[in-house]
């Protein structure tokens, strides 16, 4: 059996990705920020072949906790940085475990002897840090593509800005490392949005959902949706899954940084659907994933459909 290692595996997106691994028939390595709290990854020994996984800690700050994690695994797959929104301190909590664990990453598996394929799961902020707001300089109907140059602003969220320098080191990474033994492909999802495979109320992605569907705008981001109605492009967290699968057991993909985005909605339509109610606007395509369904063969789950069967 090959062993994957995903560094993040119990988290919202984390555990569909330990998931579908143990459905393959893969030995499977999750590391927890939290090995103590047995409450932040139990769930995941109610899921099938949960006896081929191991539960380690790991903080991706610690190269040495990272090269213990790594070694013997075939396969790596990065869910791990976090997502914030209310944040005091944006060094310690994004830009150390983002910018700084992701260059510890790759530092570690160019030393590996065993790793053939990297997945890193970037964000729409590696493509546009104002997301989901179109920038200023783009018309409003602009469509993006991976043919689109990355767009930055230093007014952005941290999170965004944390998220495009992460990106940018894993393309330095790859420039400066012409002939590497292992592919590095990179998943750039919009706003995940689904059904939780735990108990866990610590998920930002579920708390958005939370928010939006009870109109609670006491936070400024999601009060600037509300007032600007803004669309809002999603992506079901289990075709972000079925993704990282794909792109983990595909070769010929080095390099590529795909986005993985669905239909995008008016905010007010998304809440209208997550309180099971139709939605009065047609939903359109403002971040193209042409490239992705073709290359990675995935039918992504209509967002409606999401979004009407979310608890």
């Amino acid at each position: 059996m090959k062993t994957v290692g995903i560094i993040g595996g119990s988290g919202f997106i984390g555990s569909y990705i330990t998931k579908i691994f143990l459905e393959e028939n893969y030995q499977v390595r999750v590391s927890t920020t939290s090995f103590q709290n047995i409450e932040k990854y139990q769930h995941l020994f109610s899921l099938a072949n949960s006896e081929n996984m191991m539960v380690m800690p790991l903080d991706v700050r610690e190269v040495n906790l990272l090269e213990e994690f790594v070694d013997g695994c075939e396969i790596l797959v990065h869910a791990g940085t976090p997502f914030v929104l209310d944040i005091k301190d944006p060094v310690k909590e994004l830009f150390e475990p983002t910018v700084q664990g992701t260059r510890n990453i790759l530092d570690v598996v160019s030393r590996s002897r065993k790793v053939k394929k990297v997945v890193i799961i970037a964000s729409i902020a590696s493509w546009n840090t104002s997301f989901p707001l179109n920038p200023a300089t783009y018309s409003p109907g602009h469509i993006f593509t991976e043919e689109d140059s990355p767009y930055f602003s230093d007014n952005d969220h941290p999170y965004g800005q944390a998220k495009y320098f992460a990106d940018q080191e894993v393309r330095k990474f790859i420039n400066d490392h012409p002939d590497l033994p292992f592919e590095v492909t990179s998943l750039s999802p919009t706003w995940v949005v689904g059904n939780s495979l735990s108990e866990r109320k610590d998920s930002t992605s579920l708390g958005m959902q939370y928010l939006i569907k009870n109109k609670i705008t006491d936070n400024p981001f999601i009060k600037l949706l509300f007032e600007k109605d803004v669309k809002f492009s999603m992506i079901d967290v289990r075709d972000v899954a079925e993704a990282v699968f794909q792109a983990a057991t595909i070769w010929g993909i080095h390099g590529r940084n795909y986005l993985i985005a669905n239909e995008s909605y008016s905010v007010s339509d998304i809440s209208r659907m997550l309180n099971n109610e139709e939605p009065i606007q047609n939903a359109e395509i403002l971040y193209n994933s042409a490239l992705a369904k073709k290359e990675l063969g995935i039918a992504f789950i209509a967002a409606k459909e999401t979004l009407l069967h979310c608890m």
